[in-house]
C-alpha cells in the first residue's frame, strides 16, 4: 500500500477533475443512466492517463452513480425506484436537520447570501439556463449547511445530490425551475429571516416529501425511461 505522501498532487488534481466532469455529465445525462462506458474511452475523451480517470470511477462508484462488474462491464447506475426513494428520505432527514440546526446561526449578511442567491436562480430558470439554475439553488440552501456548522452532514449530503440531481435535470421544469421552488425559497427565505427553525425545519421537509411524489408520478408514467440505444452503447 502507498504512503499518503507517495501520490503526486498534480495526479490528484487531475483524479479531481476527472470526477468533476464525469459526475456532471452523468447528471447532465450526457452519460445515460445503464450506459457501458470504459476507462480508456473516457481518458481519451478527457485527455487524460487511464489512472485518474480510473481513481474518479472509484469515487463515482462510491456515490452510487456508477456500477462495476470486474472483467464484465462498467456502467452508469439506472434510476432505480426503490433506490431513489430511500437517497429522498436520507436527503429529507438530513435537510430538515440542517435547517433546524443552522437557522438560529444564520446572521444577516448570510440571509442576504440566500436572497442573491435565490436572485441568480430565479434570473437562470427565467432563461432556462439549467446549469446555472443548479448553481444557485445548491448556493442557496448551502448557506444553511454552512450554518449548520457540521461537516460530516455536508459531506454525506453532498453524496447524496448527485443521485437526484440527474433527475432533476432530467425534468427540470416539472422538477426544480417551476413556481413551486420560487414560492418554496421565497417562503424559506421568510421564515429564516424570523428566526424560526422549527417552521423551516417543516416547511423543508415537506418539500422534500413534495418532491418525491412529483418523482413516483415520473416513475409511474414511465416518464424516466431511457432509450433503449442510449443504454447499450
Amino acid at each position: 500500500m502507498s504512503r499518503w505522501d507517495e501520490v503526486p498532487l498534480e495526479r490528484q488534481r487531475l483524479s479531481d477533475a476527472a470526477y468533476e466532469r464525469l459526475k456532471d455529465a452523468i447528471i447532465s445525462g450526457d452519460l445515460a443512466p445503464g450506459e457501458r462506458i470504459k476507462d480508456g474511452d473516457l481518458a481519451q475523451r478527457l485527455g487524460l492517463s487511464r489512472t485518474p480517470v480510473r481513481e474518479a470511477l472509484t469515487r463515482l462508484a462510491d456515490t452510487g452513480l456508477v456500477e462495476a462488474k470486474p472483467g464484465v462491464y462498467t456502467r452508469i447506475t439506472t434510476l432505480d425506484r426503490q433506490d431513489v426513494a430511500a437517497t429522498l428520505a436520507v436527503l429529507r432527514t438530513l435537510d430538515e436537520l440542517a435547517v433546524r440546526t443552522g437557522v438560529p446561526r444564520l446572521a444577516a449578511n448570510d440571509i442576504g447570501r440566500m436572497r442573491r442567491a435565490n436572485d441568480r436562480f430565479a434570473r437562470a430558470v427565467g432563461r432556462q439556463d439549467v446549469a446555472s439554475a443548479f448553481t444557485a439553488d445548491d448556493a442557496f440552501h448551502g448557506v444553511l449547511i454552512d450554518a449548520a456548522g457540521n461537516a460530516v452532514l455536508r459531506r454525506v449530503i453532498d453524496q447524496l445530490h448527485p443521485q437526484i440531481h440527474r433527475i432533476l435535470h432530467r425534468k427540470f421544469s416539472t422538477l426544480l425551475g417551476g413556481h413551486d421552488t420560487l414560492a418554496h425559497h421565497e417562503e424559506l427565505l421568510r421564515l429564516c429571516a424570523a428566526g424560526d427553525a422549527d417552521g423551516a425545519a417543516a416547511l423543508s421537509s415537506g418539500h422534500w416529501t413534495h418532491l418525491g411524489g412529483l418523482i413516483d408520478q415520473l416513475f409511474d408514467a414511465d416518464d424516466l425511461a431511457v432509450p433503449e440505444s442510449r443504454a447499450k452503447a
